[in-house]
């Protein structure tokens, strides 16, 4: 039975984008030295991918922003809080396979509980019922799953509308669209449907989220591109190492890993109260 097309792109992108990446392999962290110098000038093809990074503001401009904030605008927080749930619950068998896949069987737990309590209690996923009883979510995505077995990161890349990227986590992108349950049915009108309504609602929603922390880059950085490419190294850097906390990136009910690698900056810690007397 041959494969549907969408796993055969899956298995191509793991393929090409594990073969350029082996181009280029990280220093170990017994050489700081070497990272800092291969942070510096891992992005040998920077000239177009700052092309590719202008051309991704201008659709954003013209296009991505405007329907967030109309998204923002039309539909009432608690509508919108709903569909970000929703929309985190549907990928827990993507989180759930690669926390697997990590050995990480506590992780795996928590994404497993989280994923039936939500489902049966919080009507689909709508409400976020085991975050009310103090169990967070989490993020993990097959290009999480490749740097803990030990491949390298590769070149730095900007894709538009993807945003930051590097052939690792492309090759993630592919085989976590292939652990998507929806890519098991088949095809047809409702299939399909289905799963494009989820992308354009992951990507309003992302947009959304990330309105005020783009605004504030653009507004501050001198350098927006390399601001960003600092920004979404960090912020895998934490995720790889389950330390979502120190990098949040605003996405479906509030976990880490969705959007553009644009990370929020850290609360402040709230002020000391001197004791009563």
């Amino acid at each position: 039975m041959p494969l549907p097309i969408a796993h055969r792109l899956g298995i191509c992108a793991l393929a090409l984008a594990l073969a350029l990446g082996a181009c280029a392999t990280r220093p170990g962290d017994d050489d700081p030295e070497g990272q800092a110098e291969y942070r510096e000038a891992n992005d040998p093809f920077e000239p177009t991918n700052r092309v590719m990074f202008e051309v991704h503001e201008a659709i954003d401009r013209a296009v991505l922003q405007p329907i967030a904030e109309a998204y923002r605008d039309v539909l009432p927080q608690p509508v919108r809080t709903g569909i970000r749930n929703l929309l985190g619950n549907l990928r827990a068998p993507v989180i759930l396979t690669n926390d697997l896949l990590q050995g990480n069987i506590s992780r795996a737990r928590i994404t497993l509980a989280r994923f039936m309590v939500n489902t049966t209690l919080g009507l689909g996923g709508l409400l976020d019922v085991a975050r009310d009883w103090g169990v967070p979510g989490h993020s993990e995505d097959f290009g999480q799953t490749l740097a803990v077995w030990g491949a390298g990161e590769g070149f730095y890349m900007f894709v538009p509308l993807l945003g930051p990227s590097s052939p690792r986590d492309v090759a993630g992108q592919g085989v976590d669209f292939m652990f998507n349950p929806l890519t098991w049915l088949g095809q047809g009108i409702l299939v399909d449907a289905a799963g494009w309504s989820r992308l354009g609602l992951t990507v309003v929603d992302t947009r959304e989220a990330l309105l005020e922390p783009i605004d504030q880059l653009r507004a501050t950085s001198l350098d927006p591109y390399s601001t960003l490419r600092s920004a979404y190294r960090q912020r895998r850097g934490y995720e790889i190492r389950n330390e979502e906390d120190r990098g949040r990136v605003v996405g479906p009910s509030g976990v880490t890993g969705f959007g553009q690698g644009v990370t929020q900056p850290e609360p402040e810690p709230a002020p000391a109260q001197a004791p009563a007397r």
